[in-house]
C-alpha cells in the first residue's frame, strides 16, 4: 500500500522511512494537509498526518474522492479531524493514544523554570556580555503548591517531578489517579486550585467541555504572581482573555508551547512575514511570556513510538484488526 504523510519535519522523516521500509511505501511531504494540499493524495490509500493539519468536512471528502480509505494521525490529539464526516464517508481514522509522558512533562518543567529564572533573558544579556542581575530574581518553589489540571498520563509525570521538587500538590480531574494521590496530591475544586497554587500546569485534552477551560474568571482566580504553564493544547486558554491579565501586570511568568489559533502558523518559518495574528504578536512581546512552537512532544523516544505506533495502526488497518487507537472503525 502507498502512504502519504504530510507534515513531516526533517528530524522525523528518517524515522518514518526507515519504520515503513519493507512494509509499505510511503512518501513524506514537510507540507500541511490544507483544502489546498488535499489533492496530492489522489491515488494513496491512506495518509498520515500531524495534529496541526486540518481535517474538515472538505478535506475529508477530497481524501475520500481521491481514493483514501485511512488517516493514521501522528498525534494523541484528533480535534483537527471531523470524525462524523469521516464516519459518513466510511474512512478508517486511527491515532496513537500513547507515547512517552516524560517528553511532555519534562517539557512543561522546562517552560515553569524557565520563566521562573528569566532563562531567556538572562541568556540574550549575556551574549551581549551584560552580566548583571537586575531583573533575573526568580524564587525557590520547594515549600510551593503546584497544580495540575489532569493528572493523567502526562500529568502524573510531572506531579512526580513536583514531588521531588518538595512542592505541595493539588490536582483537579474527573477522575483520581491514584498513583498521584499516593505522593499526597490532594484533589479540589479547580476554583480552590487556581486560587491556591503558585504554579499551574495543564494536561488535559481539547474538546467542547475543555475549550477554554482557563478563561477570564479562572485567571483573574489565579494569583497575581502565579506561573502558568500549558504544554497541551491551545484552546484551553482563552488567549485574549491572558492577554487582557497580562496587560495588568499579572503572572510571574506564562509558558505556551501551544496555542489555539497555531495551525498555518507553529512548525512553519514566518520569520520574513508578517503574522496577522495580533494576540500572538502581543503575548510574544510580553517579558515574562515564553512561547515555543509545540515541541513538549518532540524527543527522539517519543516520537519514534510515534511512528512505530503509527505503523502499527497501518498494519492492523491492512489486516483487519482494531486497537485501542482507531477512533473510527473501517466499515
Amino acid at each position: 500500500m502507498e502512504i502519504v504523510a504530510f507534515g513531516v519535519q526533517s528530524d522525523e522523516k528518517p524515522l518514518i522511512e526507515k519504520a515503513f521500509a519493507g512494509r509499505h511505501e510511503v512518501r513524506c511531504l514537510d507540507v500541511f494537509l490544507t483544502e489546498d494540499t488535499a489533492p496530492i493524495a489522489a491515488g494513496y490509500e491512506a495518509v498520515s498526518t500531524s495534529v496541526n493539519c486540518g481535517l474538515g468536512h472538505r478535506v475529508l471528502q477530497t481524501l475520500a474522492a481521491g481514493g483514501t480509505q485511512l488517516v493514521a494521525q501522528r498525534s494523541t490529539g484528533f480535534n483537527n479531524i471531523d470524525l462524523e464526516v469521516a464516519e459518513r464517508l466510511g474512512m478508517t481514522v486511527a491515532r496513537v493514544s500513547y507515547y512517552s509522558p516524560y517528553s511532555v512533562a519534562e517539557f512543561a518543567w522546562t517552560l515553569g523554570m524557565a520563566v521562573n529564572r528569566r532563562i531567556v533573558r538572562a541568556a540574550n544579556r549575556t551574549r551581549d556580555f551584560d552580566f548583571r542581575l537586575d531583573g533575573l530574581m526568580g524564587r525557590d518553589l520547594h515549600g510551593r503548591t503546584a497544580g495540575v489540571i489532569g493528572t493523567g498520563k502526562i500529568g502524573e509525570a510531572f506531579t512526580r517531578i513536583a514531588h521531588g521538587f518538595g512542592m505541595n500538590l493539588l490536582g483537579w480531574d474527573i477522575a483520581e489517579n491514584p498513583a498521584c494521590a499516593a505522593l499526597g496530591m490532594k484533589y479540589v475544586s479547580k476554583e480552590r486550585l487556581l486560587a491556591e497554587s503558585d504554579l499551574v500546569t495543564l494536561h488535559v485534552p481539547l474538546m467542547p467541555e475543555t475549550q477554554h477551560l482557563i478563561d477570564a474568571d479562572a485567571l483573574r482566580t489565579m494569583k497575581d504572581d502565579a506561573i502558568l504553564v500549558n504544554s497541551s493544547r491551545g484552546g484551553l486558554i482563552d488567549s485574549q482573555a491572558l492577554v487582557a491579565q497580562l496587560r495588568e501586570g499579572r503572572f510571574t511568568g506564562v509558558g505556551l508551547d501551544v496555542y489555539e489559533a497555531e495551525a498555518g502558523l507553529f512548525f512553519l518559518d514566518k520569520s520574513l512575514e508578517t503574522v496577522e495574528d495580533d494576540t500572538l504578536a502581543r503575548l510574544v512581546t510580553f517579558p515574562n511570556v515564553l512561547v515555543t512552537s509545540h515541541q513538549a512532544y518532540y524527543t527522539g523516544d517519543a516520537v519514534g513510538q510515534i511512528v512505530e505506533a503509527t505503523v502499527k495502526n497501518v498494519l492492523d488497518y491492512t489486516e483487519g484488526r482494531r486497537s485501542e487507537n482507531v477512533l473510527v472503525p473501517r466499515s
